[in-house]
């Protein structure tokens, strides 16, 4: 559909079908309604022969359109629970792990070094900047110093709250090369309008090429003479 971003996840596709397929059932079923709601305006419009009287309803008609919705609605559930695993519960180790972590009013992206520990001396911290290689799986640790953050890239079909005091992992393989941008998509204060990063997705050369370009260079031991 030309409304939605692009695509350039592993998994979009998957989520836009379930997405169009929502959007079909609810649209149909707003036509109908409100196609049911002219005729009834019609039919039983003020004619002033016929005096208003009270009805009950009917039993059977509410038994139908309770039992309808709540059959789609699990249908719906059972649709997406393997995709939701996969994409939520599951997650695969990763090629790539990185940590973001989102402050007032910024991403911290942070890179294990050489010996793939967080924490240790050979970190790459930048901000507002996550760079990842094309179809590889990236893991991301998602960490929040102060209120709820969103991290949201639309064209990875990735939403997820940032909490404090807890890491949630995310996951994506994306499928294009390009820059895509990284909103905070809560409301976190004053300045969240401006909390915005960038991610840019290399080829496998051009990924190497910045990680050898921006990648502290080792300490070097001195020997008192």
């Amino acid at each position: 559909m030309p409304w939605l971003p692009l695509n350039a996840s592993t998994y979009g596709a998957d989520i836009d079908s379930m997405f169009f397929l929502i959007t079909w059932i609810t649209g149909i079923t707003f036509v109908l309604v409100q196609v049911t709601l002219l005729v009834f305006l019609f039919l039983y419009r003020d004619r002033g022969t016929r005096r208003a009287y009270y009805t009950h309803g009917s039993a059977s008609l509410e038994v139908v359109w309770t039992v309808i919705p709540s059959i789609i609605l699990v249908v719906l559930a059972f649709l997406s629970k393997a995709k939701w695993d996969e994409i939520k519960v599951d997650t695969p180790p990763g090629d790539i792990r990185v940590e973001v972590i989102g402050k007032q009013f910024n991403w911290e992206v942070v890179y294990p070094g050489p010996d793939r520990e967080f924490g240790t001396g050979d970190d790459l911290t930048i901000d507002n900047q996550l760079h990842v290689p094309v179809d590889k799986v990236v893991v991301v640790s998602l960490k929040s110093i102060d209120v709820i953050h969103s991290f949201f890239v639309p064209q990875l079909r990735i939403k997820q709250d940032a909490v404090p005091g807890r890491t949630i992992s995310v996951w994506f393989e994306a499928t294009r090369e390009g820059v895509y941008e990284i909103p905070c998509a809560e409301l976190c204060g004053f300045g969240h309008s401006g909390m915005k990063g960038l991610l840019t997705v290399h080829n496998q050369t051009d990924y190497d090429a910045w990680i050898e370009q921006n990648w502290p260079a080792p300490a070097v031991e001195t020997t008192a003479s």
